[in-house]
């Protein structure tokens, strides 16, 4: 597994909307691995588009366990949440975004057999967050207020 650089906001890849994935193989796999072991740590979500693939597909870990979607849908949503995010993409900004509570959400694993997936609190958060990247959007776009990093602490 590869560390891959993360595209930076400005980068013209980040606004683009991503193409669906029809081969699932070992290029995806490694994809994958490598988007893993590039946000563990630093963050809780990455979506290929972050690395400069134009793919949907993203990799979630909010503590609860390795989360692969592959041409993720967000199929239904109810509720309301309100909180600080940031972006290893936007790295230094935070702002208030309204995500829902409860979701499910459609996608394929990496040998693409399709599941369905029911996310709620944080893990929610992550899914949307993630899943706009595939349609070009960041966080900056829906956030309502940025944020200073100590106000953002307050926030958890």
């Amino acid at each position: 597994m590869a560390l891959r650089t993360i595209i930076k906001e400005g980068d013209e890849r980040l606004r683009k909307k991503s193409r669906p994935v029809t081969e699932f193989n070992e290029r995806l796999w490694t994809l994958l691995d490598d988007m893993y072991e590039t946000m563990k740590g630093d963050g809780v979500g990455i979506a290929a588009p972050q690395v400069g693939i134009l793919r949907r597909a993203v990799v979630i870990d909010v503590g609860e366990g390795r989360h692969e979607l592959v041409n993720p849908e967000i199929v239904e949503q109810e509720g309301d949440q309100y909180g600080g995010e940031g972006c290893l993409s936007v790295p230094g900004q935070y702002g208030m975004v309204h995500r829902p509570q409860k979701l499910r959400v459609r996608a394929q694993d990496r040998y693409g057999k399709p599941f369905e997936l029911e996310a709620e609190g944080y893990l929610a958060v992550a899914v949307c967050h993630e899943t706009d990247h595939l349609d070009g959007v960041l966080f900056i776009d829906k956030a309502d207020r940025m944020l200073d990093p100590e106000e953002l602490e307050e926030t958890e």
